[in-house]
């Protein structure tokens, strides 16, 4: 126990370094390694509960944002005002400047954005993309800066071995990763057959200019290529980074969790273990060359993407410091790894799953399934899981729904009856979806348990077939959420979590539902999880969490034992992560409250949305 508690003490020592890193919030998730970590402790358990409101900004339009808000060079960043990127004053709110996008815009980086500055500092820039096109501006005046690429722009649709007019979506709603003079950007492809590969793609942030590529679907003469049909890359898309990416600063290495390959649900086309789709990704920041991998899942029919920022930690483990990366998925678990090598921490084992009875399709005979730790989400839902609080039509409408549909847990595969699927494709963990105290082996997720039922079915005629033996008619599913006539999971809550783990032990340290749901508060009915959680966790040296739901309340939670120790209500629901700075020597943390919070369409309401700060009376 003494050499446990000295060890842990020499890590603490060992790193003043990474301590320093979390001082602003001037990257999205608050630093490069989106370790949603602030070291500021201004605020801390002991007065976190005389928190008012310190400014409010309206968004002004009725829409609904999941921004997180950047805090560089004395200026905070939002998006509001139908997507104009906004500069704030971060003492009291006041607008400084407002740059307006162009007029069709369908598409932005809505997350967050990028900032960089050149070392001498006279050049500062906000980096995003819309309409396809990356973007630079004065981050100082929010002018665009005409030689970034070309006008000021560079096309996203070029470079990636496809007929650009062929492709409908490539540009993800995330932002990037700035190191060193290089923007690094992920993707979002459409979820149908023939989208955009995923490529990884580095950029020079002054000129534009592409750096280099990693192809995430392999080409001739590429690691992986053998694990896909002959030239997938010409025709397969997907297994992208459409979520969030990490950085290794010193190292220079990049984190980066990658999505399936598309189409989500069915894969004749291409048969094979898919690398690089569901894997956690190591690749040297400077040149796009993989250092390692891990690959979650083989051959993805499920939609289970990796969303969520790696976790970069520092753990004593077996008598030793070190450094891993931790990933957290849809399925419910948590992979742990040594950052450098990839080395597991604790064993993965290679288990039997469910195989498909569809025609043409062929699934891979095993999983990975991580020993430790154990899973943050329930991995089965049978009719012993249904909700208390089901009206009878309903709970007799599920019953036979899940004695009728193919149930084999985690894995079974979806096919032509109806598949359960639990976690669903939208449980689990998302992006924004962890947070970690990077220097006390530390991790918090918030979490939903949404079931789905998929159930494949045929569209369009047959197509060419790789091999003959391949039935290449084109299957579709829906995500097949599971919802009951007043818009709620027919699991049992609670709906959604916030589970505490210790990465030095592997262990769940504890579990909490976080939020509720308005409709059922109302009635007495606590405890039970809001319904769709989507505020990402933000851990303080203050020894607390901030966290929000759609109840339209915000709240800060004790990182011991996730006891609420303030909460507050705005004017909306929230989305997106907060952020937490400094600012005239006194601390903030600032939400985005632009979401909707009604379950169904009709108790819907029109957004008044705002961006929030908080901070203690002066």
């Amino acid at each position: 126990m003494l050499l446990s508690l000295f060890l842990r003490g020499a890590l603490l020592l060992s790193l003043p370094l990474l301590a320093q890193t979390h001082s602003t919030w001037r990257d999205y998730g608050g630093a490069p390694d989106a370790a949603q970590y602030s070291d500021l402790k201004q605020i801390d358990r002991a007065n976190v509960a005389k928190l008012k409101p310190a400014w409010t900004y309206k968004t002004g339009d009725g829409s609904k944002y999941f921004f997180n808000p950047l805090i560089a060079d004395g200026r905070m960043y939002v998006m509001a005002k139908k997507n104009c990127i906004v500069a704030l004053d971060p003492v009291n709110g006041a607008e400084l400047w407002t740059y307006t996008p162009e007029p069709d815009t369908k598409i932005i980086t809505n997350r967050g954005l990028n900032y960089w500055e050149s070392k001498d500092r006279s050049d500062r820039r906000l980096l995003f993309a819309s309409n396809h096109r990356l973007r630079a501006i004065d981050a100082r005046t929010g002018q665009p800066i005409d030689t970034f690429g070309t006008h000021g722009s560079v096309d996203l649709k070029q470079g990636l071995g496809r007929d650009p007019e062929s492709l409908a979506l490539v540009q993800s709603t995330t932002p990037g990763r700035v190191f060193e003079d290089l923007l690094i950007l992920g993707s979002a492809t459409n979820q149908g057959y023939g989208s955009a590969p995923g490529d990884i793609r580095a950029f020079d942030v002054r000129t534009g200019k592409l750096v280099w590529t990693f192809h995430t679907i392999p080409h001739p003469g590429e690691a992986g290529y053998e694990t896909w049909p002959k030239e997938a890359w010409k025709t397969v898309g997907g297994a992208n980074v459409w979520g969030e990416m990490s950085l290794d600063v010193r190292r220079g290495i990049l984190y980066a969790p990658t999505a399936s390959a598309k189409y989500n649900f069915y894969g004749a086309d291409r048969a094979g273990a898919n690398l690089f789709g569901d894997c956690l990704l190591a690749l040297d920041a400077r040149t796009g060359k993989r250092l390692w991998h891990f690959q979650m899942v083989h051959h993805d029919i499920w939609d289970y993407d990796d969303a969520t920022a790696p976790k970069l930690l520092t753990i004593h483990h077996n008598g030793k410091i070190v450094d891993i990366v931790a990933q957290v998925t849809k399925q419910g678990f948590v992979w742990v790894f040594n950052r450098v090598t990839g080395e597991p921490i604790w064993p993965i084992e290679e288990r039997p799953v469910p195989q498909t009875d569809m025609t043409g399709e062929t699934t891979w005979p095993t999983q990975p399934f991580p020993t430790k730790p154990p899973p943050f989400s329930r991995q089965k839902f049978t009719v012993d899981d249904l909700s208390p609080y089901l009206t009878p039509e309903d709970r007799a409408k599920f019953k036979d729904e899940i004695l009728s549909a193919r149930n084999e847990g985690l894995f079974t595969p979806p096919g032509k009856r109806n598949t359960i699927q639990m976690p669903g494709n939208n449980g689990g963990a998302n992006w924004s979806g962890a947070a970690v105290n990077p220097s006390q082996g530390l991790l918090y997720v918030v979490s939903k348990d949404l079931p789905a039922m998929l159930k494949l079915e045929p569209k369009g005629e047959p197509r060419k077939a790789p091999t003959p033996e391949a039935e290449m008619v084109r299957y579709y599913s829906g995500f097949g959420f599971m919802l009951d006539s007043q818009g709620l999971s027919p699991i049992k809550p609670p709906w959604s979590s916030l589970t505490a783990y210790d990465l030095n032990e592997g262990t769940i340290k504890w579990k909490i539902p976080l939020g509720e749901v308005p409709e059922l508060a109302a009635k007495g009915i606590h405890d039970t999880g809001s319904h769709y959680p989507k505020v990402g966790p933000v851990v303080t040296a203050g020894g607390l969490i901030f966290a929000g739901t759609r109840d339209k309340k915000v709240h800060a939670l004790d990182v011991d034992n996730g006891k609420i120790l303030w909460e507050a209500e705005v004017g909306a629901a929230l989305e997106g992560m907060a952020a937490v700075y400094e600012a005239e020597g006194r601390e903030y943390v600032v939400f985005c409250a632009a979401a909707q919070e009604g379950l169904t369409p009709a108790t819907q309401k029109p957004i008044q949305g705002s961006y929030v700060a908080f901070a203690l009376p002066k």
